[in-house]
Parts: C-alpha cells; structure tokens; sequence
C-alpha cells in the first residue's frame, strides 16, 4: 500500500467556551510540513518528521496517531489535524474554485475571475 509522501500538520486549540483574547477555533497556532521516513513509528502507522514535528500518521483516515512538536508531547488545550491540502486551499494558491459539474464557479462580488477584470472601489 502507498502512502502518501507528506502532510501539513495543523496544531489547534481546542473548542471551549472562549476566553477573552483567545484565537478562534480552529485558528492554527503553528504548522508543520512533515515528510515520510519511510520507518513504522510504535503506533504502528507510518512516521513522517519535519519542521520540529514527528508524527504517525494513518493514512487510512488522515488521523494523527502520535506526535511531538520539539521533542515534546503536545500541550494541553491543543489538538492536532492533518490540513486537508498542503499549503492551503485552492483559492489561496491562485486556482479557481471548481463547481460540481467541474465549471469555475463565478466570481465573488468584488473579486475577479476568468474573463473579468478586477474593479477599483
């Protein structure tokens, strides 16, 4: 079974009724681009490092199944994810939304789009 050959690890505070000041949730506090190292991790599922973060990760379900972060176990009030697309979503990365019949979807108001200029407000 092939693995995949890196994730990004999203650390996250867990969802409490808030306190003042506290980062929304689901705001990463820190993220980490890990890589395979081709080893098993005692968790028994493949271990990918980097960034100051080793993790074994499930490929199955994406789920992290043991971590560090600096050689350490995580902190309490932190949880960690794997982000569902390397580096952000496809919007960030300057590619077009997809609609489901496989369109891009149309622009926002106020945003551009293919085939329209960008307005100055």
């Amino acid at each position: 079974m092939s693995h995949p050959q890196s994730y990004e690890i999203l650390l996250v505070p867990e969802h409490k009724e808030s306190a003042t000041g506290a980062p929304e949730p689901g705001t990463a506090l820190r993220s980490a681009v890990v890589a395979a190292t081709g080893d098993t991790g005692a968790s028994g599922y493949p271990r990918y490092t980097g960034e100051g973060v080793e993790a074994d990760i499930d490929p199955a379900t994406h789920t992290v199944e043991a971590l560090l972060v600096d050689g350490a176990e995580l902190d309490y009030g932190l949880i960690a994810r794997v982000a569902d697309r390397v580096g952000g979503t496809q919007e960030e990365n300057g590619a077009p939304e997809v609609e489901a019949g496989g369109e891009p979807a149309p622009p926002r108001p106020g945003e551009s789009g293919p085939g329209t200029a960008a307005r100055e407000g």
